[in-house]
């Protein structure tokens, strides 16, 4: 993906944790979409940063995780269901079990961090585990917000 193209319908998923969203609910906000897997270490390390912006931002940006597998072994659900779980992942979880939303955002990365302003429109994209700060300045900036 490009910066400015529209977020991807969030079809093909093989399964959802903790419900179940559409694109146009997500529009209207600001939208954080990162994907994760659960073999990835850099994933897990950053996933309490993650939920930080979840509950900084609750009222103010969607988040939502896309569990891209890596291999055979990351396509067992109540693995990563126990692994969202076992993260304090509550928010919406895209199962991406056949790379369908992988595929519609050109996404090769885990970690990978997707902002989304209101309209839909990519305002900023990273891969890996650390930049947290880029990320928190990106989200900060989608949502009009002074920087610190």
């Amino acid at each position: 993906m490009k910066l400015r193209d529209e977020m991807p319908e969030l079809t093909g998923a093989t399964g959802w944790v903790n419900g179940e969203v559409t694109k146009e609910e997500l529009l209207g906000k600001p939208t954080l979409i990162h994907f994760w897997s659960v073999s990835c270490g850099l994933c897990k390390e950053a996933m309490p940063e993650v939920n930080e912006f979840r509950d900084e931002y609750e009222d103010e940006l969607n988040i939502l995780a896309v569990h891209m597998p890596r291999s055979e072994n990351d396509l067992d659900v109540a693995v990563i269901e126990a692994m969202a779980m076992g993260h304090d992942i509550s928010q919406p979880t895209f199962i991406d079990g056949e790379h369908k939303l992988t595929e519609a955002f050109e996404n090769k990365y885990v970690p990978a961090y997707y902002v989304f302003d209101a309209e839909g429109k990519l305002r900023h994209f990273q891969a890996g585990g650390s930049g947290m700060t880029m990320l928190r300045k990106r989200v900060n900036r989608v949502l009009g917000k002074e920087e610190k």
